[in-house]
């Protein structure tokens, strides 16, 4: 896997890279600057196509700006990066400067073609959108994104990220399901995994934390936010990694189940006569710990266990113990684990998952230092005690970065 993310770079020529995150209904944007990796502004545009749309930009240059905000209908993706190349260039950073070297899109499916950042052709995008059949919900919107940028810059390099990428070194034993290998050929079912751009950039932070090589260390990575991921990484390259065909598989996450008897799907539409898409939409938008107590935030279910809420309490005991099924399947997997490392959202902010995530494990060689876990810090830490077999850890995840220099190593030559 291609990165450039390990310092400032000597960059001779253009060096801003913009970093497009489209949504089925929103634009998440970057622009970096990989001379020094400083990031010069971001943004977000959601509830695109709705009365209620809303922009909001904030100029990062100089140490940082007061966010402007857009409200009102936005109908489109194209309407919508406009906008935002609008409030770029109301900073001196507009989409037209010479200084823009490329734009780097997030995509979330690459299937097993795309093992790497790859140069947008219209054969690139045509292989995209013939992957829309596995990701309905992410693909067509990454296209759609994509378009748009060309169309505001057709001169630029556009580049494709993908989420599968990291994981695509699965040994074949790990990414197969036991199915008939013809139908899963023929209609592409296999294991593919997620977030692969956060379990590339923190598994390789861990090893610099730890002061090894990546392909030194063995990391368990535990990617916690709305959606939730874990992967097994054995010296720089993925081995496992807990979503499958689609995010849906793995942890209990916000909204989605995570794991689940495919059974129960037959059981739905046989005895409570649902139809496919309604039992699409209860696995992935009301399970979860939405399902389990009607609160995806953290923050709110630990609230309201304080309070002495049981069916608070049952959710994150749920939760918690997927979290420590992997921890420990994935030690298998492994053999040799150097670090388990916490990121995103919940990842990198809640103490308690941590604590109780890890607690019961000293057999597996695990500890979490109670002192060390309830210190709240931007910077890549320790939360395990010295003496400590494996190393606790939390890494802040930066998917805009690693998608910004995997971009620009591409270019940049």
């Amino acid at each position: 896997m291609t990165t450039s993310t390990e310092g400032a770079a000597a960059v001779v020529g253009p060096s801003r890279v913009l970093v497009l995150n489209s949504g089925s209904s929103s634009v998440k944007y970057q622009l970096l600057d990989m001379r020094d990796h400083s990031r010069l502004a971001s943004g977000l545009v959601e509830r695109i196509g709705e009365e209620t749309s809303r922009l909001v930009h904030t100029p990062l240059v100089g140490g940082g700006g007061a966010s402007r905000e857009r409200t009102g209908r936005i109908p489109d993706h194209d309407a919508a990066l406009r906008a935002a190349a609008e409030e770029l260039a109301a900073d001196g950073l507009g989409l037209d400067s010479p200084e823009l070297a490329a734009i780097g899109h997030r995509v979330v499916h690459g299937g097993l073609r795309f093992t790497e950042p790859t140069v947008i052709t219209d054969e690139v995008l045509t292989e995209i959108e013939r992957l829309v059949p596995v990701a309905p919900l992410h693909n067509p919107a990454n296209i759609t994104g994509i378009r748009t940028a060309q169309a505001l810059r057709p001169d630029l390099p556009q580049v494709a990220v993908f989420d599968t990428a990291f994981h695509t070194t699965m040994p074949e034993y790990a990414s197969r399901y036991a199915i008939d290998v013809a139908t899963a050929d023929a209609h592409r079912i296999r294991r593919y995994g997620f977030h692969g751009t956060s379990h590339a950039f923190v598994s390789r932070k861990t090893a610099e934390l730890l002061g090894h090589a990546p392909e030194d260390v063995n990391v368990i990575v535990l990617h916690l936010g709305n959606g939730a991921s874990a992967s097994a990484v054995a010296g720089g390259r993925c081995v496992e990694t807990s979503m499958g065909l689609t995010p849906l598989e793995g942890l209990v996450m916000g909204t989605r189940s995570g794991d689940i008897d495919p059974a129960v799907t037959f059981h739905l539409r046989r005895v409570a006569g649902m139809s496919a898409d309604e039992i699409d939409v209860l696995l992935n938008k009301k399970s979860g710990l939405v399902g389990l107590c009607g609160d995806n935030d953290m923050r709110e279910i630990r609230r309201r266990i304080d309070e002495g809420d049981a069916r608070a309490a049952l959710a994150f005991d749920i939760y918690v113990h997927r979290l420590k099924k992997y921890i420990g399947a994935y030690s298998a997997v492994l053999g040799r684990v150097d670090a388990v490392v916490f990121t995103a959202g919940v990842g990198e902010n809640s103490a308690p998952v941590r604590e109780a995530a890890i607690a019961g494990l000293e057999e597996l060689g695990l500890v979490v230092d109670a002192d060390l876990n309830a210190v709240r810090s931007a910077s890549p830490r320790l939360i395990s005690p010295d003496y400590a077999r494996v190393a606790v850890a939390v890494v802040p995840t930066d998917e805009e970065l690693e998608i910004a220099g995997q971009t620009f190593a591409l270019v940049d030559n």
